[in-house]
């Protein structure tokens, strides 16, 4: 017959697992003073470069498409973030092809502020 272990609660959890740590050599948090809190300082204004803004209707059986290029210094994984970012809010599909990114329809208001907030300069190409 099993060794039943019993839930009636047991010892209390008075056990510190970070006791046992050596702290010497490291800094002291500073200080709060009471009743003020700290100032937050704003974040920085990225300029992560001028990406270009066009819409394209040819070779798409008459359908337009936002086509968003010229980006500098991102990788796929960031690009896939942005998509999924412009989608949610233009509530259409879209998608990274050949390192571009294409919104379907016209939404190229809604992507220009999605990338200003990104950091990047959004820049209309085209006409």
């Amino acid at each position: 017959m099993e060794e039943r272990i019993p839930t009636s609660g047991g010892q209390g959890l008075g056990h510190n697992p970070f006791a046992a740590l050596d702290t010497t050599g490291l800094r002291q948090a500073p200080a709060a003073s009471p009743g003020k809190p700290e100032p937050v300082a704003a974040p920085a204004e990225r300029n992560r470069g001028r990406v270009d803004i066009g819409r394209e209707k040819g070779g798409r059986g008459g359908k337009t498409v936002t086509v968003v290029d010229g980006f500098t210094g991102i990788g796929l994984p960031e690009k896939e973030r942005l998509v999924k970012r412009m989608r949610a809010a233009c509530g259409c599909g879209g998608t990274v092809k050949d390192g571009r990114i294409e919104i379907q329809g016209d939404q190229r208001d809604a992507v220009a502020q999605i990338l200003s907030e990104a950091g990047f300069r959004p820049v209309f190409a085209g006409g």
